[in-house]
């Protein structure tokens, strides 16, 4: 298989998962509570990270730069982003929340405009990616209700994670070449993990939760599929491909999972949700995939 099939197939396999996992969580979180829910989550993945490393004969990386990013990634891309989003969620509709994280491509942009010269934001990029946040926003127009005001402080909340997720993803791709992906992965899950379930046990109505199957069997998909294999994916792509158009991933997965759920939980599938998809589809148009292994 060469190498621009590979990069191919694995953005498609990221927003399969990716756009799976929103069914996952609802299903995990009909008996487990958020943060307590998503830190069991990444201690299972930094496990089965582990292992993997152990039976593949890996090393981790300790130099300078390498710990500098594990403390970074754990706190701006798990620890933070995730509680953030996580406590937004109870007081903005998860359509607006979905929405309002769709700016996550923008700040991408900005950032990398700003701190990597060598990748271009391309006119088409950037059009394209106007596109495709139109077609989220028309996905979710249902959804898009509420009080503004009494809401301001969620939706800033889903923002700053948002952003977040963008400067540490900017970092990673011009400071983090050198780390494997499987180590780029453990440690910052260790300290998501770790430190979500600490702020879980204590906050959260840990100790009335019923454990289901169906609940056990989502967050075993989710830390083995929604973290392992998506994310070692998306730092392995993050070496192959411009950070712009892997951020896209963030615009493809809601259309996934509108699908999946109209197919798996029954849940409606309406026009708004068509036109938004094909919107989606026609800004990622703007920057082929057939292009993907040019780091343009």
């Amino acid at each position: 298989m060469n190498d621009k099939l590979r990069i191919i197939l694995v953005y498609g396999l990221i927003c399969m998962i990716w756009g799976s996992t929103w069914l996952a969580i609802r299903i995990g979180l009909e008996s487990f509570t958020p943060l307590f829910s998503a830190g069991i989550r990444f201690i299972l993945a930094a496990i089965a990270i582990l292992i993997i490393v152990k039976l593949n004969k890996l090393h981790f990386q300790f130099d300078k730069a390498a710990v500098t990013l594990y403390i970074l990634m754990g706190f701006f891309s798990f620890v933070i982003p995730f509680g953030l989003v996580y406590w937004a969620e109870q007081f903005i509709p998860s359509g607006l929340a979905a929405v309002l994280f769709a700016v996550y491509p923008f700040f991408v942009a900005i950032f990398t405009f700003y701190l990597i010269k060598t990748e271009r934001v391309s006119f088409l990029k950037t059009v394209g990616m106007i596109i495709s946040f139109i077609g989220i926003i028309v996905i979710f127009s249902n959804d898009l209700t509420g009080n503004i005001s009494d809401d301001m402080i969620g939706m800033i909340a889903v923002v700053v994670s948002a952003i977040m997720q963008a400067v540490i993803a900017v970092v990673i791709k011009k400071y983090g070449s050198h780390l494997h992906p499987l180590s780029m992965n453990f440690f910052p899950m260790v300290i998501g993990g770790v430190f979500l379930l600490f702020i879980g046990l204590w906050f959260e109505d840990v100790y009335n939760i019923t454990i289901t199957m169906p609940a056990v069997l989502s967050i075993l998909y989710l830390a083995l599929f929604g973290s392992v294999i998506t994310f070692t994916s998306y730092y392995w792509l993050m070496k192959k491909i411009n950070i712009v158009l892997l951020s896209l991933i963030s615009f493809i997965t809601p259309v996934i999972a509108i699908i999946i759920g109209w197919i798996f939980y029954g849940e409606s599938l309406q026009p708004q949700h068509i036109a938004g998809a094909a919107l989606v589809l026609a800004g990622i148009a703007f920057e082929s995939l057939f292009k993907l292994s040019r780091n343009r």
